[in-house]
């Protein structure tokens, strides 16, 4: 693969604006392609650019760029097109270079774990470097994360889309109730159950138990052993304390506790939201726990779907009856192994927000009855 160089020139479709300003779709995918046409259809027009190796063939001199950048599962090659754009644009002499990412990759990765590293912060430094000046995303994973960038971040919200898909597309939506699979997760959930005037229910328990918070990389490393060059020889490692005489408190460990679900769902439709569905293992779980407590529909809704690995298999397997996702993220492929998943379209709320930045408009419409909360 690293010996394949793509040198083949753009793939063009240029229509001209006399505004000032351009679209950039990047080549990750042909599903980012198609949502870039589905918000240009309000933009207006269109410029294709395919190529991992970019030159930009017209002047940009002066003019506000939006590159549209969907991430599909090859995510690093995906963020590398995006870094050569932008920064191909930069060297072109663009006054504003703006990102549309409507899935910011390695969002999960925004707290420090182990001895690892914090990449999300990485990844926006880089994006920053290679000279953009403002990001469109969509429900970033944290909130905080938008205080690792440099320049302003525009967080989105796909839950008025996926709130009216309820109302609209789910026979007896009143019966429901809303579940967080997890306590992590309540507060999201608590936000979709007061807009639709319904009762929350939390799962809790080992299933949903997650990584210890003493495996971040605050704590001192544990003592390891010296080894001799002689095989098989070691020599005993002793703890010391700090200073002589002093004895820090141990922080006690955490029991997982058995699986309960605070909430009534016996006889209700039961409506699993989160921002990200990947590994679709923990949702299994949870559908399988609601099931037992008497819930007799289960659906999950959730920005980006990413549905990785066998998703499609284990989700068409399970006792999920639907999973909807909205078009941030690529999963034509997946939509064809699973007749499950759904799609909400959100490129309206894109192309918006592409037309209120261009025209120095306020983006407070954009955010109608969003608190500090959600």
């Amino acid at each position: 693969y690293m010996n394949k160089i793509i040198d083949t020139y753009y793939n063009e479709h240029i229509f001209h604006n006399a505004n000032g300003y351009r679209v950039f779709s990047a080549n990750s995918s042909a599903a980012c392609t198609e949502l870039a046409k589905k918000i240009t259809e309000v933009v207006g027009w269109l410029f294709f650019c395919t190529e991992t190796r970019v030159a930009v063939n017209e002047s940009v001199r002066g003019q506000t760029i939006f590159i549209i950048q969907t991430i599909p599962r090859d995510v690093n090659t995906a963020i590398m097109e995006l870094l050569v754009m932008a920064y191909a644009l930069k060297t072109s002499c663009a006054k504003n270079i703006i990102g549309v990412i409507p899935y910011f990759p390695y969002s999960k990765q925004c707290k420090m774990r182990k001895r690892g590293s914090i990449v999300c912060k990485l990844l926006a430094s880089m994006l920053a470097k290679a000279g953009l000046t403002h990001i469109i995303t969509m429900d970033l994973h944290q909130k905080e994360i938008q205080g690792f960038f440099s320049f302003p971040v525009d967080n989105l919200r796909a839950s008025p889309f996926l709130i009216q898909y309820i109302q609209e597309e789910i026979p007896n939506y009143r019966n429901a109730i809303i579940v967080a699979k997890s306590p992590a997760a309540a507060k999201r959930a608590q936000s979709y159950a007061e807009r639709l005037r319904l009762g929350l229910a939390v799962i809790h328990g080992e299933a949903q138990c997650s990584e210890s918070d003493m495996a971040d990389g605050r704590h001192s490393p544990p003592c390891v052993r010296n080894t001799t060059g002689h095989t098989g020889l070691e020599l005993p490692c002793k703890q010391q304390a700090p200073f002589p005489g002093i004895e820090l408190p141990m922080m006690m460990a955490k029991e997982k506790p058995p699986i309960t679900v605070v909430g009534d769902v016996g006889g209700r439709i039961a409506i699993i939201v989160d921002d990200i569905i990947d590994d679709v293992g923990d949702f299994v779980a949870a559908a399988e726990i609601l099931k037992e407590r008497g819930a007799y529909k289960i659906y999950i809704m959730a920005t980006h779907g990413l549905l990785s690995a066998d998703a499609p298999r284990l989700i068409e397997e399970s006792a999920i009856d639907e999973v909807v996702v909205t078009n941030t993220v690529p999963h034509e492929v997946q939509k064809l192994q699973c007749p499950k998943i759904k799609t909400v379209d959100v490129s309206m709320i894109l192309a918006e927000a592409i037309r209120r930045i261009h025209n120095g408009e306020s983006m407070a419409y954009l955010f109608r009855n969003i608190t500090v909360d959600d």
